[in-house]
């Protein structure tokens, strides 16, 4: 089966992942990430879970400033998405990133719909074609954030690989090696540059006088709805929480493999649910909440690390009789609370260990597919959409992204995760310290 997997399986598949297009996506949604950690702190500001913390914040006038940080971070997400994504692909290349970067968001500003209520009663939505006087300098916000990320990313992609291509074939203008090279670069991305801002307007054209809408609304409606559909359900969590593990096991990161790949689905997911919960206060099925997002897929699947090993940890540090498993838990400990568990999967370890392959593959889909139950149950309230830090200590994030039946939840599946590894780390600890014992009993003889 090993040899089965690594000489038929993981060859195609990273070969996938090491695609310039993967490379790309992957690499550039990680630059959005600082934004969505800060963005996120301001909206648990904006809708903080204490009630009465939240109205004294609302009586000072606090609230609209906390918006205000918001919708500049993690309102806007879908254009660091885009900048990220097209000057990735560049700098993978080669080539100047910035101005790439800067091309792609002005493509994806101009596929964009401005939109804006008319004078005369009910709103209605208006398009920029035929109505320039009424929306000079008007943006919609609505397709910067999570409805526009698919968009985003195509647009990235696409302007990435031809500002690119542009570029390594020479189309560009050369100036004299006298001219300051920040002069020199600006030229070098003018040919490219107008390319791809007159493609992109064509673009818009074609979809404004065809289809009647724009390419983002038709990429919105034919392509990230039904993505997020089939991410947001039982079968699509339990599929992506498996296949972590699963590629670890191997020695593949599975958590930047799949993560990389689902992630920008399951980031557009949590989005939607942080802009309900920044109007509503709570996230609810009614108004369009989903249950599969990124931080279902962080705190219930990835918590503690990879296969969520916290439990074996736990018996490793105060159970083991081995010497190899006490040290190693020992060691293991504190960057588990932290969820940095490489010394488990490594030093133990877990990475083609057969011994520990159940309960590694096991936890995560039991964690996290419970975790769905429990939400659409109504038990557990609908997750808010915030994105905390990575390093975030469990219950912490579990508080911070749900409330405090979260953070309660959250806890016992830790507890459990002990119970699933305690049989088989317990057999694997009873081989190891015969192991130790026999070696030591050989060296007095």
């Amino acid at each position: 089966m090993q040899n089965f997997i690594n000489q038929k399986i993981l060859p195609p598949i990273m070969k996938f992942v090491n695609t310039r297009a993967i490379k790309a996506l992957k690499d550039g949604m990680v630059l959005s990430l600082p934004f969505i950690m800060v963005g996120s702190v301001f909206l648990l500001l904006a809708s903080f879970p204490i009630p009465a913390v939240a109205n004294w914040m609302n009586q000072t006038g606090l609230t609209p400033y906390w918006n205000q940080a918001y919708n500049a971070s993690f309102g806007i997400v879908a254009v660091f998405a885009v900048v990220g994504i097209a000057y990735t692909w560049a700098k993978n290349e080669h080539v100047e990133g910035l101005p790439a970067g800067m091309t792609a968001f002005v493509g994806f500003l101009i596929i964009m719909n401005s939109t804006t209520p008319v004078k005369d009663g009910a709103k209605t939505v208006i398009s920029a074609a035929k109505a320039p006087n009424l929306l000079i300098g008007f943006i919609d916000r609505t397709w910067l954030g999570g409805q526009g990320m698919i968009a985003a990313i195509i647009v990235g992609l696409i302007t990435g690989w031809i500002y690119t291509w542009f570029v390594k074939k020479k189309i560009t203008i050369k100036l004299p090696d006298q001219v300051p090279p920040a002069v020199a670069n600006s030229f070098v991305a003018l040919i490219p540059s107008a390319v791809l801002t007159v493609w992109w307007l064509l673009v818009y054209i074609f979809f404004d006088k065809v289809a009647h809408t724009t390419l983002t609304q038709w990429i919105y409606t034919t392509i990230q709805t039904p993505l997020q559909g089939v991410t947001d359900s039982f079968g699509g969590i339990l599929l992506v929480t498996l296949l972590v593990p699963f590629f670890w096991f191997f020695g593949v990161h599975g958590s930047t493999l799949v993560g990389g790949i689902a992630g920008p689905i399951l980031s557009a997911n949590a989005l939607e649910n942080a802009a309900i919960f920044k109007k509503l206060g709570y996230v609810d099925a009614a108004h369009g909440g989903h249950i599969v997002i990124q931080g279902l897929f962080d705190q219930f699947s990835t918590v503690t690390g990879a296969g969520m090993t916290i439990g074996l940890v736990i018996f490793m540090t105060f159970m083991a009789k081995s010497t190899q498993l006490k040290s190693i838990g020992k060691l293991a400990l504190v960057p588990g609370i932290f969820n940095i568990n490489e010394p488990v999967l490594f030093g133990l370890p877990i990475v083609m260990n057969p011994m520990l392959a159940i309960p590694f593959f096991i936890m995560p889909p039991l964690s996290a597919g419970s975790t769905y139950l429990l939400i659409k149950a109504g038990i557990l309230p609908y997750l808010n959409g915030v994105q905390v830090p990575w390093t975030t200590p469990p219950v912490v994030s579990g508080f911070l992204i749900g409330g405090w039946k979260v953070a309660i939840w959250q806890a016992m599946i830790l507890v459990v995760s002990f119970f699933v590894y305690l049989p088989f780390v317990r057999s694997y600890d009873k081989m190891l310290y015969e192991k130790e014992q026999a070696k030591v009993t050989e060296e007095k003889a």
